[in-house]
């Protein structure tokens, strides 16, 4: 079931990523908008663990949507080494059109399954997400669906 499982996730991140792409964006700076909005004023590092991708590639994703204005880095307040992240408006709208273009790719996917098989699939694979890595989930509602 795991090589399943990681063909499932290969295929669909080369699609996510070629999606992405006509969004000037790739698939770690999407992670990254998307978990700065979910907790606005978290780490680069904090993302990079939540995530999957090593600091190195979630640092160069970060520099690159603050060098185009989409976040904006902020000093923490009682800690000067952490870097907090925040998003501009560009950066939430932009963030809105990448969800978009996942919503789609989920729809293409899925499309395959009848409606209660995608209902099913969606929150087993909730539960076991929650259970190997609860910081990838972006709230506390989703952990408890199944």
């Amino acid at each position: 079931m795991g090589y399943l499982a990681w063909q499932v996730v290969h295929v669909m991140g080369t699609r996510l990523e070629r999606a992405l792409r006509s969004l000037d964006l790739t698939a770690a700076q999407h992670n990254a908008l998307q978990h700065v909005i979910w907790v606005p004023g978290i780490s680069a590092a904090e993302i990079a663990r939540r995530t999957g991708f090593t600091p190195q590639s979630m640092g160069a994703a970060v520099n690159a949507l603050v060098d185009r204005g989409l976040l904006v880095r902020r000093e923490h307040p009682s800690n000067r080494r952490t870097v907090r992240l925040t998003i501009t408006d560009s950066g939430a709208k932009l963030a809105e059109r990448a969800l978009d273009v996942v919503e789609r790719l989920d729809m293409e996917a899925l499309a395959v399954l009848a409606p209660a098989e995608r209902e099913v699939i969606g929150s087993l694979l909730l539960r076991m997400l929650a259970e190997l890595n609860p910081d990838a989930l972006p709230a506390t509602d989703l952990r408890g669906t199944g």
